[in-house]
């Protein structure tokens, strides 16, 4: 992608580009000229045990995407119909997707209006004798608190599923998130701190959930004749193109990790009591903000909402994207009769008034100056 002329009247800063200058391009053609280029090559299971070993966890199974690494850790618990899945709503769909697929019932609790995570005291009044897990999914910088979660779920025999998708180098309470469900999920989808493109991981310490996951991906052949099913899987598979840009990348974590605070820490202090406007949490007791994105909350007192704000930044050369929209809110779970007309009002203020600004890792110095000032003009515009 071509660099933007700051000479330029009008200047496009995409609100994320990648960094693909390391040992990308050496592992990728490794592929082509040993011909592994499906998931049989060599870098597949490199990259599952680099991953295992970063997260301390015993089993690492990479799958083609984020979205499905979370639906096949869903179908590896062998959780029913009925079945009651405590979990967030502010949320991507794809959390919920696999639940739903499942015939699970998706019970959802609000955020916390600072670290805009789900707020955990509201989980212990969500159960019932129908819940049999929690969904954690860690928002935008900040870990969920986890403590009072594994506390519930040891009290009442409860599975924990952890997303730890925008969070890969996060600690809580110096672990690493990822490292904390019965079953955990990644994305290295091009935003997240380690990309393959496309791209996820399953990480467990259970044995045989690692192995259903395994099969799972791959079609539920099994070993002895590879064409008789027993079960329905998925296609699932990581390619070795894939894992061969993970693994370059994983290689610099610790640089993207201080890249991504550095990004965070320059707008904290250009942004720094502009009107109408809440930056993130910098920290909390249990852990400082990784910024996987630089998000913004529009005031109530300011008079227009973060759409309004996207497009005006849109029109200054500035990418955006919305904060995610609630599940609760999402027309398509309307047709489901177990649907309750729940109001969730953080999770509603954030959905309308938050929008991120360009915080991927190779946006520049002179990029960022840019946004700071797009932004403050058409705040005080």
């Amino acid at each position: 992608m071509t660099r933007p002329d700051l000479n330029q009247n009008r200047m496009q800063v995409p609100v994320n580009e990648p960094l693909l200058d390391g040992n990308e391009k050496k592992y990728l053609l490794e592929c082509i000229d040993t011909g592994w280029i499906s998931s049989e090559g060599p870098f597949v299971r490199q990259l599952e045990e680099k991953l295992a070993t970063y997260f301390d966890r015993k089993f690492a199974v990479a799958v083609c995407n984020g979205t499905i690494a979370i639906d096949v850790a869903v179908d590896a618990l062998e959780l029913r119909a009925g079945d009651e899945v405590i979990m967030p709503s502010f949320t991507i769909i794809s959390c919920v997707s696999g639940l739903l697929r499942k015939g699970c019932v998706p019970i959802f609790v609000d955020q916390q209006p600072d670290s805009w995570n789900m707020d955990v005291h509201q989980i212990q009044q969500k159960i019932t004798s129908r819940t049999k897990a929690i969904m954690v999914v860690h928002i935008y910088g900040l870990p969920v608190d986890m403590d009072p979660i594994l506390e519930l779920a040891k009290k009442h025999s409860l599975l924990v599923i952890e997303d730890a998708a925008e969070m890969i180098g996060q600690t809580y309470k110096g672990k690493k998130c990822g490292g904390f469900g019965d079953i955990s999920t990644l994305s290295f989808y091009p935003n997240k701190h380690i990309t393959t493109g496309e791209g996820g991981m399953i990480l467990t310490d259970n044995p045989r959930l690692a192995e259903r996951c395994r099969s799972l991906r791959n079609l539920c052949f099994v070993p002895e004749k590879r064409f008789i099913h027993y079960e329905l899987g998925y296609n699932a598979r990581m390619t070795n193109l894939q894992a061969a840009i993970g693994l370059a990348q994983f290689e610099r974590i610790n640089e993207f990790l201080e890249k991504k605070r550095s990004i965070g820490a320059f707008y904290q202090k250009h942004l720094m009591n502009l009107p109408f406007v809440t930056p993130p949490l910098k920290k909390t007791s249990y852990a400082e903000n990784i910024y996987w994105v630089f998000g913004l909350v529009l005031d109530h007192e300011y008079e227009h909402d973060a759409q309004y704000a996207m497009t005006e930044l849109a029109k200054l050369g500035v990418g955006t994207r919305p904060f995610f929209w609630g599940l609760h809110e999402q027309p398509v779970l309307k047709k489901y009769q177990f649907y309750k007309e729940e109001k969730f009002p953080v999770c509603e203020n954030l959905s309308r008034n938050g929008f991120y600004i360009p915080s991927g890792l190779a946006v520049t110095e002179n990029q960022m100056l840019y946004v700071v000032e797009k932004v403050k003009q058409i705040i005080h515009k």
